[in-house]
């Protein structure tokens, strides 16, 4: 099996949210027959639950039936050398069949442009094989001669990675392996460039109180709306100080640390003036800051609303945490795993010029773990979780190639 057959077997899997386990199962195999030792670990919802990113009811975090897999490679002696993690994750986001020009979980390759289009082609089925077949590459060049190494390679496919990182966490909280990892590269698609800044963010519900009134008599209501957009206006004057006011060196995106009102539901008749509201928030916390920081800005910016408005003021709102958090995470550019992808991308003749991404990724996990992670991958995060998601093939094998030299010269860098 090549790494083009390895991809498009992945993409035929549904692995949705609670649906990775079929997946999983093949890519555990498929390891096991490429002559990795396997493992198997499945997260403890308990201990989930006194971790920050996830919510505080054990219940409310899904794990039963949702393994995640790795593979691991020795070489040489492996207590000698450094063991470096490649990580993907296995699960992807539902494709709404209707807005795509095929079937989401058929593959449909386009030999003339080069490039598949698929659910999870960019995000990140793609970047999981990429680190699968560098990592049989690695093999392959220590069993002919062409390099000596000692350590240890682990591939990991993870679950869970968009309800906050389930597989990831769990790794991180509670080492599924028999020996400590030094470093790690999570594969998501970062257009091969290396990643080491990640955004955080904090998830927020507001909820508004007005009056209802029937719309005859309109003028008898508390409309939440008015209240709502008053609230929406300083929210989003608050992103556009913050923008200003908070800066990172590897950040120069148009809206760095961006605030989005994803979810509104307001009223209940057509007729009848909206009494209630309901609106998720979604705050973007730079790297340097933390969830609580960022919360209790936005919580501070809401008082100041609230104050100036008498109604607000007898019913104030609620604005409480849900779902997942992502904390924000950073690791040094003087770490060995960082100076081996830019090594390996100047090898290549590639820009090796780190940056800063705006979303959270699994990586954080292992950074507060303590081990140094740099994210880089196949593929343009703008196609994750869009209809017709799409990856060139070129830049899946590109990566390939990358990873696997990145590794060869981490696993030399002791």
């Amino acid at each position: 099996m090549d790494l083009r057959d390895f991809v498009d077997t992945l993409l035929r899997f549904e692995s949705v949210e609670r649906a990775e386990e079929p997946a999983q199962t093949w890519v555990k195999n498929r390891l096991g027959e490429f002559g990795f030792d396997t493992y198997e670990w499945t997260a403890d919802p308990q201990q989930l639950a006194e971790h920050p990113s996830f919510p505080d009811d054990p219940s409310d975090i899904a794990t039963r039936g949702r393994p995640s897999v790795a593979g691991v490679l020795e070489f040489g002696d492996p207590e000698a050398g450094p063991t470096l993690v490649l990580n993907g994750h296995i699960d992807v986001v539902p494709a709404d069949a209707e807005l795509w020009t095929h079937d989401p979980f058929l593959p449909r390759w386009d030999d003339e442009a080069g490039t598949v289009t698929g659910r999870g082609a960019a995000d990140m089925k793609s970047g999981l094989a990429t680190c699968v077949f560098a990592a049989l590459d690695v093999r392959e060049a220590v069993d002919s001669g062409e390099v000596d190494l000692d350590g240890r390679l682990v591939v990991e496919s993870v679950v869970g990675e968009e309800e906050g990182g389930i597989g990831a966490a769990a790794a991180a909280l509670d080492n599924p392996y028999p020996f400590e990892r030094d470093a790690a590269l999570v594969a998501e698609p970062t257009r091969l460039q290396p990643i080491l800044a990640t955004e955080g963010s904090v998830m927020k519900r507001l909820r508004l109180t007005g009056r209802t009134a029937h719309a005859a008599s309109r003028w008898r209501g508390v409309d939440v709306l008015p209240k709502f957009e008053a609230i929406r206006r300083a929210f989003f004057e608050l992103e556009a100080e913050r923008c200003e006011t908070v800066t990172h060196p590897l950040y120069d995106h148009p809206i760095p640390w961006p605030v989005c009102v994803g979810r509104v539901e307001a009223g209940s008749w057509a007729s009848t003036v909206a009494g209630t509201l309901t609106a998720e928030w979604r705050l973007g916390v730079a790297p340097g800051e933390s969830v609580a920081e960022v919360e209790q800005v936005f919580e501070e910016r809401l008082a100041e609303v609230v104050a100036d408005d008498e109604w607000l003021s007898e019913h104030p709102p609620t604005f409480e945490r849900f779902s997942i958090q992502f904390e924000a995470a950073e690791v040094s550019p003087d770490e060995p795993v960082v100076e081996a992808v830019q090594s390996a991308l100047r090898a290549a003749d590639l820009d090796d010029d780190p940056a800063g991404a705006t979303y959270g990724a699994d990586s954080r996990h292992y950074v507060h773990a303590g081990i140094p992670t740099v994210l880089f991958g196949p593929g343009d995060i703008d196609q994750a979780h869009f209809p017709d998601e799409t990856i060139a093939w070129d830049e899946v094998e590109t990566a390939r190639d990358v990873i696997g030299d990145a590794a060869r010269r981490f696993l030399q860098s002791k």
